[in-house]
């Protein structure tokens, strides 16, 4: 749900949802082999195409999500891009021929765009917009005028009255009479202009303030009307305004399915995520569009969010890896703020700098979506639990996954449908045999994941990484998460590693955040202990909890030590 003054708006997060059967032609979830879409929060349109060609299209993102789009109201905070003034191409991430640019740098990667819409309601106050335009609350000259909106001048308070959630204000933004034709028209002319740019589909914002038969008219009036169109539809018991009625225009999103992964890795057991999906009253797979996080729920705290370090991503694996709906993965940037908008006005020079945390490109799941995508179509076998928080399972004859959240190593021989050889764990870069029965044996790192699948054979490329060199010593690699300015350093027992001297520690490598890395040369049969220590930018330190970490260098190569997670 798009939100203004997040105050206001935290309090809808429980509220908002989606839309209703109709018989306008439905696209059941993303089209295509690729249906894993990369939601580039509030990030400009030349950064988006960079990262198209850099990230995305290497790791197999069928689609990237844009944000509006359209002219809107001026400020710094993220909720601005909400508040629409005309349906220009005007707003703070890049002009019309920037946009234009970007749909066709990514649509030359082999990447298709959505974009975030808009169209339930313009401002809540009056001023120039960012291409320009003037405008007042109920009134937008060459667009709409008072007549236009929606009588209900109040703002929403009751969502068990459906009048009240639909006819009235949305955090007090001028709501929009989409049951009128004209107000049809308009809408429906803008979506076709990104259309008429190469925009391949549409995130409809604030779906359930508006009546699913609304929706369903002004999608009918597309040159295309059977565009991808995924709706934002927030669940919420008892309310007036179901979800469900909205799946006969496209895809809807299924907001249960964040906040249960939430439940699950935070409060309750992996094992229960057995049957995840319609097996726990969600939606049918072919119309959920799901998530671990959106730009809404990771401020709202409603699900997981990239401060939750390895639940956040373990529970982006899992989503990759499981059969249910067309996943969304977000890639933001820090905040303490909750309305704070993006760095550099969105502006990305690089990833894991300025703020920007680009989960997309975090290993652990980017490698997921080739998982993904080589598994498509194949059913859930060879489920695995320890009726706690370990758990693995296999798509068929293709791919196959084991999480371990629990807080020790766990080493187990696994039994797979893969057929037999080598491969990649696109996990952590090392290889993996499975023999003829299909099995294999790995150890897994508390809080950590393996993965195999048919297209990654072997670990020299596919952005996984060999961490060895022929050189003796170790390769240190652990999942820790960090604010702006500060660093992974890692110290020991050995003069190589400082002597557990914090001013001579060896600081890590954020390249692949937030997976810190670091190739270390020590000699061959070299018995070491080790811990990870945590930098801010005035030089204070932080330890990582718990004992001495111990390892020895083998009698050639390097010790792999890429599974490590901090230890809070």
């Amino acid at each position: 749900m798009a939100r203004r003054p997040l105050s206001a708006a935290l309090a809808l997060i429980a509220g908002a949802a989606a839309l209703v059967p109709t018989a306008a032609p439905a696209q059941a979830s993303a089209p295509g082999t690729k249906d894993v879409t990369a939601v580039m929060f509030e990030w400009k349109f030349d950064s988006v195409a960079k990262a198209c060609t850099d990230t995305l299209a290497p790791a197999g993102y069928g689609y990237v999500q844009v944000s509006p789009p359209q002219e809107h109201i001026q400020g710094s905070q993220w909720w601005t891009s909400y508040q629409p003034v005309s349906y220009k191409i005007a707003g703070r991430l890049g002009d019309r021929a920037a946009f234009a640019a970007m749909v066709g740098t990514c649509h030359s990667a082999g990447v298709k765009v959505v974009a975030d819409s808009v169209i339930n309601h313009m401002s809540s106050g009056s001023g120039t917009g960012t291409g320009g335009s003037s405008y007042t609350k109920y009134n937008y000259p060459g667009l709409y005028s008072s007549s236009d909106m929606d009588d209900c001048t109040a703002q929403i308070s009751n969502y068990q009255d459906r009048a009240n959630v639909q006819n009235c204000e949305l955090v007090g933004l001028a709501d929009l009479d989409t049951g009128e034709d004209y107000v049809r028209g308009r809408i429906a002319g803008y979506l076709d202009d990104l259309r008429s740019l190469g925009v391949d589909g549409f995130r409809i914002d604030a779906a359930k303030h508006m009546p699913a038969s609304d929706l369903a008219n002004i999608k009918s009036r597309l040159t295309d009307p059977g565009v991808y169109w995924k709706q934002e539809a927030i669940y919420g018991a008892g309310e007036a305004v179901s979800p469900d009625e909205y799946t006969g225009t496209g895809d809807v999103q299924e907001f249960r399915y964040a906040r249960s992964l939430k439940q699950v890795f935070n409060n309750e057991n992996l094992a229960e995520l057995k049957n995840f999906g319609e097996g726990w009253g969600f939606m049918p797979s072919s119309k959920a569009g799901v998530f671990v996080d959106n730009h809404d729920t990771e401020r709202g705290g409603d699900t997981l969010n990239y401060k939750d370090g390895a639940n956040y991503t373990l529970a982006n694996v899992f989503m990759l890896a499981w059969p249910y709906g067309s996943p969304d993965v977000h890639s933001g940037y820090e905040w303490s703020d909750k309305d704070a908008g993006p760095p550099n006005g969105g502006t990305v020079n690089a990833c894991y700098s300025d703020g920007w945390k680009c989960q997309h490109a975090w290993p652990q799941i980017s490698s997921m979506v080739g998982f993904r995508n080589t598994a498509r179509g194949e059913a859930v076998t060879n489920w695995w639990d320890n009726g706690a928080d370990q758990i693995a399972f296999g798509r068929g004859s293709k791919a196959y996954v084991a999480i371990n959240h629990e807080g020790s190593s766990l080493t187990r021989t696994f039994q797979t449908s893969l057929p037999a050889g080598d491969y990649c764990d696109i996990q952590s870069g090392n290889g993996v045999t499975v023999n003829g029965s299909g099995q294999f044996t790995a150890t897994l790192g508390a809080n950590t994941a393996v993965a195999l699948q048919v297209g990654a054979r072997t670990c020299s490329g596919g952005g996984t990484t060999d961490p060895g060199t022929g050189v003796s010593g170790a390769s240190f690699g652990v999942n820790a998460t960090t604010q702006l300015g500060q660093n992974i350093y890692v110290t020991g027992n050995q003069s190589a590693l400082g002597n557990w001297n914090t001013d001579s520690a060896l600081k890590l490598d954020p390249a692949t955040y937030p997976v810190w890395k670091l190739d270390v040369s020590m000699p061959a049969g070299t018995s070491f202990e080790y811990k990870y220590i945590r930098k801010d930018a005035s030089g204070a330190v932080t330890w990582e909890s718990g004992a001495n970490r111990t390892a020895t260098v083998p009698s050639s190569g390097k010790v792999p030590l890429t599974s490590d997670v901090w230890r809070s």
